[in-house]
């Protein structure tokens, strides 16, 4: 006989990781304030390897309106500045010789509505992964049961999992709650 909680363990740990994934888009997602998070994406090539520029400078936040990068090295700025000009950051960077600076402009209302809208797409994929999860581990419960699974210990597996699938979808929900709140904040 096969322990249907096994299932529900992997639906779980699925969903958890769709969520991390939303939250992780979620915070390359510029809402007009300074989040060195932005740049996760930006690599630069590094003695031959490619890696984030958080690898080869320190990135902060020095008001809400400003991203500086300090280069570990001063070779490295040309560097950083051209990648960060081909990415998809969207902001020219400007440098002092020693440092580079990022000015965070304010939104438009209509890029704060394409950023919303991009949110809620990142949010649907995550929903349709939790979906997807809870699926398969209802898949793998009606199978159980033909091995020898009792159906009542099967119907209460289900009900787990639907469970966890609102827990999961609400928590996803609150998440693009508080991002849209966070953009449309002028």
């Amino acid at each position: 006989m096969t322990d249907v909680k096994v299932f529900l363990k992997a639906a779980e740990d699925k969903m958890d990781g769709a969520v991390r994934f939303l939250d992780e888009s979620l915070a390359h997602i510029r809402a007009g304030k300074a989040n060195p998070r932005i740049l996760d994406g930006v690599n630069v090539e590094y003695y031959g390897n490619h890696v984030p520029i958080s690898g080869v400078a320190t990135v902060t936040t020095p008001d809400a309106k400003t991203i500086t990068i300090q280069p570990w090295e001063k070779a490295m700025i040309p560097v950083i500045e051209k990648a960060i000009m081909a990415s998809e950051v969207g902001i020219t960077p400007v440098n002092n010789g020693e440092t580079i600076r990022l000015g965070i402009p304010p939104l438009t209302e209509e890029r704060r509505k394409q950023l919303v809208k991009q949110a809620k797409q990142e949010v649907e994929d995550a929903k349709v992964s939790i979906r997807n999860a809870r699926r398969d581990a209802i898949e793998h419960i009606k199978k159980a049961v033909k091995d020898g699974v009792p159906e009542d210990v099967a119907k209460d597996t289900e009900n787990d999992a639907q469970k966890l699938h609102d827990k999961f979808i609400k928590k996803v929900d609150e998440m693009m709650v508080a991002k849209e709140k966070e953009i449309m904040t002028v």
